[in-house]
């Protein structure tokens, strides 16, 4: 059985005035993701690692930040492209692992939810995603959110 693994990373800075989108999941916070779309950092690393997984490009090759109609786009729909392409080249998520990289909102209390949604996006059973979160002692990346992810697919 052929096994590919994509590795994923992403960054935005906190920006007031725009909601915080984490995972396809809108959290109470006083600041947002600033971003060419909705700045979801979390579905950023994840549509990177799958893309990658199946060799054919990145988040900014399908959606570059230079064309206007992914202003504030749903990330959601990033995501989906990457499902559609890692189908085309005969594959499906075996797993996912990611964590994030940020002060606050403290994760914990939405992980569950975040955890939810993402395997939906997925089409996997919550038991295969993994979601962990980091506070950036020492980093100073304390205005941002970063999120690194890894996933397996598996040739069906």
């Amino acid at each position: 059985m052929s096994m590919r693994i994509g590795y994923g990373y992403d960054s935005h800075e906190f920006r007031p005035g725009v909601p915080l989108v984490i995972g396809g999941v809108r959290l109470e916070h006083t600041h947002g993701l600033a971003g060419h779309s909705d700045g979801d950092v979390l579905l950023h690393a994840i549509t990177d690692a799958l893309l990658g997984a199946v060799a054919v490009g990145d988040i900014g090759s399908f959606f570059p930040p230079s064309d206007p109609q992914w202003k504030g786009a749903n990330s959601v729909i990033f995501l989906e492209e990457a499902m559609r392409q890692i189908s085309l080249a005969g594959y499906r998520v075996v797993n996912a692992d990611t964590t994030l990289i940020m002060m606050a909102p403290k994760i914990v209390p939405h992980a569950e939810k975040l955890r939810a949604r993402v395997a939906e996006l997925l089409r996997v059973e919550k038991s295969c995603v993994g979601i962990k979160a980091k506070t950036p002692e020492g980093t100073g990346t304390d205005n941002a959110a970063i999120a690194h992810a890894v996933v397996l697919l598996e040739h069906i």
